[in-house]
Order: structure tokens, then sequence, then C-alpha cells
């Protein structure tokens, strides 16, 4: 089944008119899209880094899993929040785009791992968790997470 009618239809919406007739919507927008990865990135690599005994190492892990935790579910409402209008004014665009599927799919691998694999390993105390599953969970989270950038690089260059 090929989801061209969804994206054809997102590329009719008057939100997507609103953004490519509009001078101040598509920045401001992107601003507070690019403040969210900030926030959202701070709050992935802190625990990732943690786990890979990197970072605040005087603070639990769990304590620290847990104390960013609002950050990193808050700031991922707003990107997907802000980064909705940016994929409705170019639906087409990003249809056609290799490298707008292959960063759905990191985020899609992305959410499962941290809410699966990764928030399990870090709400253990680290003498249940050994030195080296950590390790690898923190270097996987922080490979998947690299993957999503690089594919929403290559969408901007590309296009």
């Amino acid at each position: 089944m090929s989801m061209l009618p969804f994206f054809e239809w997102m590329g009719r919406l008057r939100l997507s008119a609103f953004f490519l007739e509009s001078v101040w919507p598509t920045p401001i927008v992107q601003n507070i899209h690019l403040i969210a990865i900030a926030v959202f990135a701070g709050s992935v690599l802190v625990v990732d880094l943690r786990m890979l005994g990197r970072g605040l190492r005087e603070t639990p892990l769990a304590e620290l899993a847990r104390s960013v935790e609002p950050w990193l579910i808050g700031s991922f409402v707003v990107l997907v929040l802000s980064g909705i209008p940016q994929m409705t004014s170019t639906a087409l665009k990003q249809y056609y785009s290799p490298f707008f599927w292959w960063k759905m799919q990191a985020v899609l691998i992305g959410v499962i791992w941290t809410v699966t694999v990764r928030r399990r390993m870090s709400m253990r105390t680290e003498a249940e968790l050994g030195p080296v599953w950590p390790k690898v969970v923190g270097l996987v989270s922080i490979a998947i997470w690299t993957s999503v950038a690089v594919g929403a690089r290559l969408i901007g260059l590309m296009g």
C-alpha cells in the first residue's frame, strides 16, 4: 500500500499553504524544532554518557535518568509537533526522499530502543548492570540518534 495519497493530501492542507506562502512561520517553527533537538539530544546524551562511565559519575544512573525523563519526553513531543508543519509544507519532497524514510525508520527504532532496553537499563543500579552492558546500550543509543540526525541533515542538503 502506497502512502503517496496521504502525502499528496498533506501537501494540499491549508497548513502547508500557510507555511509556503508566509514569511515568518517557517523560521519560527524551525527554531522551535532546533531548540527541542538540543534539549532532546542533551537529555539522551547525559544518560548515555553516564552509561559509558563519563559525565555525571557522582550521580547514580537511575536518579539521573529519572531527572531528565520529563525533558526527554517533553522535547520529543515538541519535536513531533514542530516537525509536522515542516513535513506537510514539503510533503512530496519528503515522500520521494530516501533520507526522510531513513530518518523516520531511525526515529522509530530510537523510540523503541529508548523506551524499552535503554530505559530498563538506566533504571537499575550499577551493581546490577555490570561493566559491559551499560556501555553497549549507551553506544547503541548514541548510534541510533546520530543516524536520525544524519538522515535529517541529508534531507536538507539534498533538497
